[in-house]
């Protein structure tokens, strides 16, 4: 058994932030992270946009930003959330500045503000195309200071260890030893991220299986809105690829067009607000001229715009296409809607806490009541920023305050057993993710998601056979927790008996 004062899964923007700030205020307490890939691997990592943060406050306000949230998160939004995380941005923007994340600057000197879909205003604060790259190389450096933090890449949490409602740490396989170790823990933070891998066609890396919210499902955690999934309109349309590269929504504010093959400009035909209407609208929108015109993507007309000041702006999307001979001042670029956000998760108060003691949840894999039915561009990356230092400053204070509850926590009991055959992890995989693009995508129906419940729960009682008989296996534990997730959303979305946000169903109100 391994004891830490802090265990911390994952390690993208929300548990990297709250373990440098935990670790410095208690500098004799140990911070342990484990995450499953190398430690620079997460969906901060892959955020191109930027952080909506309200920084001119002459064009700008808070209740402008405010408003925009609530419009996009379509009537379920917690507005008392809304308004915390959206008046705290301008110090978490300042402390991720003064850990040396440096962000893009217009010819004036000042923060270089993006524009993206649902925003009334310029406020995204950047770092060309690649602000989340930016902001996890700014924070892992300050992690590498701290002496009193133990990154674990490669370690796999499988399960939470919990006794009467409490979270005592968790059991964690050592991929490359294939050991299984247990953590003691005062408090553990779950911040694993999204769950796009479930989907296949995701904007996501293929570590987002939805971990941590499957293991908190197992310890009896409230879960909730899991059926609001945001698609994101534009990836760039590749035949033969899973995981899609993402055109930014930057590069509509930036200027470009939506059109279908025959070039006509549709998203107007939809929504007031253009090529600029929340992701939910636009996916739909794109979803239904596919359904059309029986084709298999729409495409974003650059052609019109400055290229210098394109390749500027966006030197990542511009060489992805140039790669691929789209040659974007003559081209248009191919680009469908893929899997991007989830918006519901743990249920976490405003500290971060859950439903179950001494265990906390922030990031992707949460559910805080700030994105509603459907997350506004670029707030995600400023929750995770707040919810961290929410976190923080409670467990300061509590820690202070009482000695928390330790329970016995038993090792892991392995037992040679035969090895998993790969090749049923990845067929199963792979049908599951069909099955959930086709029953559980941008537009469903109930007789499609009763069909999916009764498919998944065969799967489920079939994989937990799987495990019993088999040897551990990351790749069989990722699918156990992929079948949960998909089991929360289509569960979930047959409950909900009315079309908000990024949920359509055919049919109902």
């Amino acid at each position: 058994m391994i004891q830490t004062n802090y265990l911390i899964i994952g390690s993208g923007v929300a548990g990297l932030t709250f373990a440098v700030k935990i670790a410095e205020r208690f500098p004799d307490k140990k911070v342990t992270i484990v995450t499953k890939a190398n430690e620079n691997e997460s969906n901060t990592r892959y955020a191109q946009g930027g952080i909506a943060i309200v920084t001119d406050k002459i064009e700008d306000s808070y209740q402008k930003h405010i408003q925009d949230t609530l419009i996009c998160g379509d009537g379920l939004c917690d507005e008392s959330v809304v308004e915390m995380v959206i008046t705290e941005g301008p110090k978490r923007l300042k402390e991720l500045i003064e850990w040396g994340a440096k962000f893009d600057k217009n010819t004036q000197g000042t923060l270089d503000l993006g524009k993206e879909g649902g925003h009334s205003e310029n406020r995204v604060v950047h770092h060309k195309d690649q602000t989340g790259q930016e902001i996890q190389r700014a924070i892992l450096s300050q992690v590498h200071q701290k002496e009193n933090i133990t990154v674990l890449d490669y370690h796999l949490a499988l399960d939470l260890i919990t006794e009467n409602n409490k979270c005592l740490g968790a059991y964690v396989l050592d991929q490359k030893t294939k050991e299984v170790l247990s953590f003691q823990s005062e408090y553990t933070l779950l911040a694993t991220g999204g769950i796009g891998h479930l989907y296949g066609h995701t904007t996501n890396p293929v570590i987002a299986t939805g971990d941590g919210i499957a293991m908190a499902s197992r310890a009896n955690a409230v879960i909730k809105e899991m059926e609001f999934i945001q698609f994101h309109p534009t990836a760039l349309y590749d035949a033969s690829t899973g995981t899609s590269f993402l055109i930014s929504e930057a590069v509509r504010g930036f200027g470009a067009y939506l059109r279908t093959k025959n070039g006509h400009r549709f998203m107007p035909d939809y929504d007031s607000r253009g090529d600029l209407a929340s992701r939910d609208i636009v996916s739909q929108s794109i979803d239904l001229e596919r359904k059309k015109t029986g084709d298999d993507c729409v495409y974003l007309d650059c052609t019109h715009l400055d290229l210098d000041g394109f390749i500027k702006h966006f030197p990542m999307i511009y060489e992805r296409c140039k790669s691929v001979g789209i040659d974007i001042a003559k081209d248009w670029i191919p680009v469908v809607p893929a899997q991007h956000y989830l918006c519901g998760g743990i249920v976490v108060d405003k500290n971060g806490k859950t439903s179950v003691e001494n265990l906390f949840s922030c990031g992707e894999c949460s559910r805080t009541g700030l994105h509603g039915a459907n997350r506004l561009a670029s707030n995600s990356l400023l929750e995770a920023l707040v919810y961290s230092d929410k976190i923080y400053h409670y467990l300061a204070d509590t820690s202070l305050e009482k000695t928390p509850f330790i329970g016995t926590v038993s090792d892991w009991k392995l037992t040679s057993k035969p090895e998993i055959n790969p090749d049923y992890v990845a067929k199963t995989k792979a049908n599951l993710q069909l099955l959930m693009r086709q029953n559980a995508g941008i537009v469903r129906n109930d007789a499609d998601l009763i069909k999916a419940k009764k498919q998944l729960s065969h799967w489920k009682n079939e994989v937990e056979e799987q495990l019993k008989s088999h040897n551990v296996n990351a790749e069989l534990y990722e699918l156990q927790n992929m079948i949960t997730i998909g089991l929360l959303i289509v569960q979930q979305s047959i409950e909900r008996d009315e079309n908000r946000g990024g949920l359509v169903k055919i049919n109902a109100k």
